[in-house]
């Protein structure tokens, strides 16, 4: 019982010490330099090559949905996501909407 007080102090010491260097440095950090714009860069990118996996290669209930279904319900997320004005929330709840529907239209129909 000792280690694991022990464990969870650790842990938490931890977590808190990068908190606490965060603070400490968050004034000096330049959010407009190279280093920012990459990291943003790298981040688009690995959200892209991810959306991109599951729709070609998904895994789960969604390997059972047709790919032309996955493609639209993505084309439908991303042009409410530019009609909604960039809003993510709306783009996400538009193409998890539509992927059901043609779910659904596709399992009655058979």
């Amino acid at each position: 019982m000792r280690d694991l007080w022990l464990l969870l102090l650790l842990c938490a010491a931890g977590t808190y010490l990068w908190r606490g260097l965060g603070v400490l440095l968050s004034g000096r950090i330049v959010t407009d330099g190279d280093v920012f714009t990459w990291a943003t860069c790298v981040a688009y990118a690995m959200m892209a090559g991810l959306i991109m996996r599951i729709i070609i290669m998904p895994t789960g209930l969604l390997a059972t949905s047709l790919l032309t279904h996955r493609l639209l319900a993505c084309g439908l997320g991303l042009g409410a996501y530019y009609l909604a004005r960039r809003n993510l929330f709306v783009a996400v709840g538009i193409g998890a909407v539509a992927m059901t529907v043609l779910n659904y239209l596709r399992s009655s129909a058979g």
